[in-house]
């Protein structure tokens, strides 16, 4: 008489190869996952860009609303629901902001995820680069460096 089926030791090999190419996979999504949060930084501050555009173009004083205290401006009258928005999304990220502004420039870097000890930062130039000066933002000239 022949039995049909498997055994309980090639039920359990299996399963646990299973298991083993699941933590495999797990570790190396790892990875990804902070690309991505990098990513969603570099969107988050192309947002920023946008906003100040906007903020400078309605605005008699230029640039100078966007940031406060070296942060977004997130007490803006206009804009600052938004930019609370990018703020807490750079924080959910696990990233944060540095943000300085002048009537005729600004500068807005964040540290990246991904890429440890790099920076991305934005400025009024145009300019979008990632960097690995930890002073990626530029206090004075309001530009990134």
């Amino acid at each position: 008489m022949k039995k049909r089926g498997f055994t309980l030791i090639e039920l359990l090999v299996v399963i646990a190869i299973i298991g083993i190419l699941a933590a495999i996979v797990l570790v190396s999504l790892g990875g990804a996952r902070n690309k991505a949060k990098d990513a969603r930084i570099q969107a988050d501050l192309g947002q920023v860009r946008n906003i100040a555009e906007m903020i400078q173009s309605e605005a008699s004083n230029g640039y100078t609303d966007l940031c406060s205290g070296g942060t977004l401006n997130e007490g803006l009258t206009t804009y600052g629901t938004q930019l609370g928005a990018i703020e807490n999304d750079l924080r959910a990220q696990g990233s944060s902001n540095t943000c300085y502004a002048s009537a005729n420039a600004y500068c807005v870097s964040a540290p990246l995820i991904a890429q440890s000890g790099k920076y991305y930062c934005v400025d009024s130039t145009g300019l979008a680069t990632t960097t690995g000066n930890s002073s990626a933002c530029d206090s004075t000239n309001f530009d990134c460096k």
